[in-house]
């Protein structure tokens, strides 16, 4: 039996009971691939994957993996999360080599819409208007599109042919790509305007291209310390310049200043290229950086330290005017900042020297403006300010990805740019596509307790003796034995576990069987504003049960309490969110 439903107690068990699809920007059906992958099928978790977040094998390798933070099998107790972004990875290397994509596709609507930049975030947003029948043409300054991806992101960690692939499928249904193409203001470029004038919309997804200064002592506030000092760069042009083709150098001793991706980055690259001592610089220490632990432990393995508690405050260099090293003031652990990073508090009188011949600054990124012929709305920021809807203060001018919400991951920008990409085409057709929940029943527990005791399988490495070069992937993927073992850790929770108060007989079986504390005796549930059930009110006196209640946040879908209930009054149910036309 299958069913569709838009009752909002069923929308938000999906949202709330699924911590892992909650925590995805692009909302993936995490349990649905899994469960494919366990039963061999790496096409169909491919394209369980692509419906959301549109280049699986490309975020299976650099995702920041906010889902498995949230993953219920990290939980206190639980045991460490399931590796669901190596797990994504593993359904795009190891489909078949036949393979075909396939795509729910709509009637063409005969609309027009420009998106300027070809990065993740406008490639999911040309991807998905395109498959919503408009006719989509993306714009980039580039040669090749991909962004960051391609020239921020370097191929240890992202090969060229995964990244051309993904992007080839993403754009093959009626996106026409002009690359090499320059919007904004300059001799030669489109304007903006134009564009408007010519589409019925135009989305700008130009991303944070513009590094972000130091400032340091006996420096004119505003000065690009790469033209003050020949031996200092910036780290995000430092690996689109390599990426383009440059031949890039640092010296022995080379110092990175960040916290983030970029950072370690370039303190891999400049290993790679002939760093023999290669540092990393952190204002506060390495357990609060925004990076996954694997990234950060691939890094030290690579011989490159990691150094806490300081902040940079002058260059020294020589009387060639050659960098001889970098002076800094030592930090220490302050409270939380608005955004949850740790503050750095410097202590005064604490300066000290550390000798480099190259520094290479990635303390982030910012949006520019520029390019723009008209005038529109910013935020304090100095990021574009959108309406709810997505559109700037220019009618019919949207924006979506980091170009509005500042630097962020992959994922958050594809993320927001398919919510952006779903608001232009309502915009577009004055009506919403539905969300609704898909229902499905399950026969039997698909999933053994003896799956909790299956320890977390790590992805293989290339050996060290081989990261020389820039183009050898370290992180070598799981064969199809590791993603087998590794997929059926999985609480699979979306699946839903439900008792008919009406058929129960109030036995108490199923909670003399229950593993865990997640059967229990309630006198009523919550129901909130939007109809959605909220917290259980338990109680411990029989006269007062109204119903014996399943909690999801405890249940591990072992399924004791479905197989020893007298009288089958246990269902249980697959739920995930689909989308409808009307």
């Amino acid at each position: 039996m299958t069913f569709h439903s838009d009752d909002p107690r069923d929308i938000g068990w999906v949202r709330e009971n699924i911590p892992c699809q909650n925590a995805c920007p692009a909302g993936t059906d995490i349990p649905a691939y899994i469960r494919a992958i366990a039963g061999g099928n790496h096409g169909q978790a491919y394209e369980i994957n692509r419906e959301a977040n549109v280049l699986p094998g490309v975020l299976g390798r650099i995702c920041s993996r906010p889902c498995e933070s949230a993953c219920r099998h990290g939980w206190a107790g639980n045991g460490d999360p399931v590796g669901i972004c190596h797990l994504k990875r593993a359904a795009a290397d190891l489909k078949d080599t036949r393979h075909r994509i396939t795509e729910r596709l709509y009637a063409p609507t005969g609309k027009r819409i420009a998106v300027v930049g070809a990065g993740p975030a406008g490639v999911a947003a040309a991807h998905d208007l395109s498959l919503l029948g408009h006719d989509v043409t993306i714009l980039e300054r580039e040669e090749k599109p991909g962004g960051m991806l391609r020239y921020g992101i370097p191929e240890f960690r992202l090969p060229r042919d995964m990244l051309e692939i993904e992007l080839r499928n993403a754009l093959r249904l009626g996106v026409q790509l002009r690359a090499g193409v320059t919007v904004g203001t300059t001799q030669g470029a489109i304007r903006v305007s134009t564009l408007l004038a010519d589409h019925d919309a135009v989305l700008l997804a130009t991303g944070c291209m513009a590094p972000v200064q130091l400032p340091l002592r006996g420096v004119p506030e505003g000065t690009d310390l790469s033209r003050h000092c020949q031996d200092v760069e910036y780290g995000l042009p430092f690996l689109m310049d390599l990426h383009r083709g440059q031949h890039k150098r640092v010296g022995r001793r080379v110092a990175v200043v960040g916290a983030g991706f970029t950072a370690l980055d370039c303190a891999r690259v400049a290993r790679r290229l002939g760093g023999r001592e290669v540092t990393i610089h952190l204002r506060t220490s390495e357990e609060y950086i925004p990076v996954t632990s694997e990234e950060l432990f691939e890094t030290k393995r690579e011989g490159i330290r990691i150094k806490g508690l300081r902040t940079p405050v002058a260059l020294r260099t020589d009387g060639d005017g050659r960098l001889t090293g970098v002076a800094f003031v030592q930090n220490r652990l302050g409270g939380w900042r608005e955004n949850g990073r740790r503050l750095a508090t410097p202590i005064e009188g604490s300066e000290f020297f550390e000798p480099c011949d190259t520094l290479i600054i990635a303390i982030g990124q910012r949006t520019v403006n520029d390019f723009l012929d008209m005038r529109v709305e910013l935020d304090r920021a100095g990021n574009v300010r959108v309406a709810e809807n997505g559109m700037t203060s220019v009618h019919g001018l949207f924006a979506a990805g980091d170009y509005v919400r500042g630097a962020s991951t992959a994922i958050e920008a594809i993320g927001h740019a398919r919510g952006i990409a779903d608001r232009i085409d309502a915009w577009l057709m004055g009506r919403q596509r539905r969300r609704m929940v898909r229902i499905e029943a399950v026969a039997a527990p698909p999933r053994l307790p003896a799956h909790d005791f299956i320890p977390r399988c790590h992805m293989p490495t290339l050996p060290l003796a081989e990261r020389q070069l820039l183009t050898g992937e370290v992180e070598r993927g799981y064969t199809p034995e590791l993603a087998a073992e590794e997929a059926k850790r999985c609480y699979l929770c979306d699946l839903r576990y439900q008792i008919d108060v009406d058929r129960c007989i109030y036995c108490r079986a199923c909670i003399e069987v229950a593993p865990r504390n997640c059967i229990k005796l309630t006198r009523d549930v919550e129901i909130r504003a939007d109809g959605s059930l909220g917290a259980l009110r338990e109680t411990r006196e029989w006269r007062r049960v109204a119903a014996i209640w399943i909690d999801n946040n405890e249940c591990i879908r072992c399924g004791a309490c479905f197989k020893v209930c007298p009288v089958a009054c246990i269902s249980i149910t697959r739920n995930h969110f689909v989308t409808v036309d009307g």
